[in-house]
């Protein structure tokens, strides 16, 4: 499947999310933004939700807590019970370390992961440039023409009166 982008470039990032909420406001609705830095309220207008990544981190970080305690409190109070200079046998105090590690590990361990398996990030993987402009040190808006419902030359002149300096148009394989 062939799909038709339309690449334009603004000179700051203000210009850039001025052209995107106009964008929005006309119902065009846009592909991505690339920026050399994030531009505060350009998730907002590109739709973009918050991340679900720190409950995943949450979520395995307090599972390596919970296994981490049972484990240590297992193995010394019912596996193998070794009374050493009268302390208790779940002796919690002297667990406080490897719990605090094994969950700060853990948590770390299970957040990258998820960050890549969601990215589609694996070994291997080449890199689906877009257009090598806009990996360079400026700001782009990406725009589908079907999903703009527009042609490719009403687009360019929206893009150019919203202050475009550079618009460019191609096909990509989806």
């Amino acid at each position: 499947m062939v799909r038709s982008v339309t690449y334009a470039s603004f000179s700051d990032e203000k210009a850039l999310l001025h052209a995107a909420k106009e964008l929005r406001g006309q119902g065009i609705s846009l592909i991505d933004a690339f920026t050399p830095f994030p531009v505060h309220g350009l998730d907002e207008v590109l739709g973009e939700t918050r991340s679900r990544l720190p409950i995943v981190c949450f979520v395995a970080a307090s599972i390596g807590c919970l296994v981490s305690m049972w484990f240590q409190i297992w193995t010394s109070a019912q596996d193998w019970p070794i009374n050493v200079g009268g302390k208790p046998f779940a002796s919690i105090p002297a667990f406080i370390p490897v719990t605090f590690e094994v969950t700060v590990l853990l948590g770390g361990l299970v957040s990258v992961a998820a960050f890549f398996f969601r990215s589609r990030l694996y070994p291997g993987k080449t890199a689906a440039t877009p257009n090598r402009n806009v990996t360079s040190d400026g700001f782009w808006i990406a725009v589908e023409h079907q999903a703009a419902k527009v042609d490719a030359a009403d687009l360019s002149c929206i893009l150019q009166e919203l202050g475009a300096s550079h618009i460019q148009h191609e096909e990509q394989e989806v």
